[in-house]
């Protein structure tokens, strides 16, 4: 798997998400600054990782969504390439328009950073072939802008078309909105794009990987894209 993680001024998950994808794939993945035209020949998968780039000024990926480097990713994405984009870097494809809708402000309008669940609602996708449907993971979210909102008729469509892929849940799977943390629309914690190529989650699978942290719950996700990747080579 060729991977390549952007970098963007105010990113601090970048090295999270290197460290993570080199234990699973047991390869180095370019770094790619946000003011490149293109991404390194032959790349696999892009990553925009967490963390507050250009300080969330304007609104949370507004700016980063309009560097040089995005419309290399929106050509890779529209040539079927994968992209995962995880906290900031959900913010940012929507901000592209890769991705409908947009992340407010959490509902009870405080930063979050604790471990939530999440129930994987498919697993026929590049990113979930690691899990079964319906298992429920435990991975850490960090935000203050996590409040996935949508209109009425985009809810509506990701929601017939299967293209919610996480939603946070209770521990048993059920829907609690006290478990809700931020009020996201129908808990959904993560959506694909139509062609389900392109990911967007706000909770952080490249901070559980390890035994050590207490937990391996993300770990199935970048296994499977690993596995996804080497099938189709």
């Amino acid at each position: 798997m060729k991977a390549a993680v952007l970098v963007f001024p105010g990113i601090n998950r970048e090295r999270d998400m290197a460290r993570t994808l080199r234990l699973v794939s047991g390869r180095e993945p370019a770094m790619v600054w946000h003011a490149e035209p293109a991404l390194p020949a032959g790349t696999d998968l892009v990553v925009i990782p967490g963390g507050f780039s250009y300080g969330d000024y304007l609104r949370c990926g507004a700016i980063a969504a309009r560097a040089p480097v995005m419309d290399a990713v929106r050509a890779h994405a529209k040539r079927g390439g994968l992209v995962l984009a995880v906290c900031n870097g959900f913010q940012i494809l929507c901000e592209t328009g890769l991705l409908p809708g947009v992340l407010m402000r959490n509902a009870a309008l405080k930063f979050i950073c604790r471990e939530v669940c999440l129930r994987v609602e498919r697993s026929d996708t590049p990113f979930t072939r690691g899990y079964n449907a319906g298992q429920v993971i435990s991975v850490p979210v960090a935000h203050g802008e996590g409040n996935y909102v949508a209109d009425k008729k985009t809810i509506a469509r990701l929601e017939g078309e299967g293209r919610v892929l996480f939603r946070y849940t209770a521990p048993d799977g059920s829907l609690d909105p006290q478990w809700n943390l931020n009020g996201a629309t129908n808990a959904i914690a993560g959506i694909l794009n139509e062609a389900g190529n392109v990911l967007g989650m706000m909770p952080h699978p490249e901070n559980h990987v390890e035994a050590s942290m207490g937990s391996t719950d993300g770990r199935g996700l970048f296994a499977g894209l690993v596995q996804h990747l080497a099938e189709a080579a």
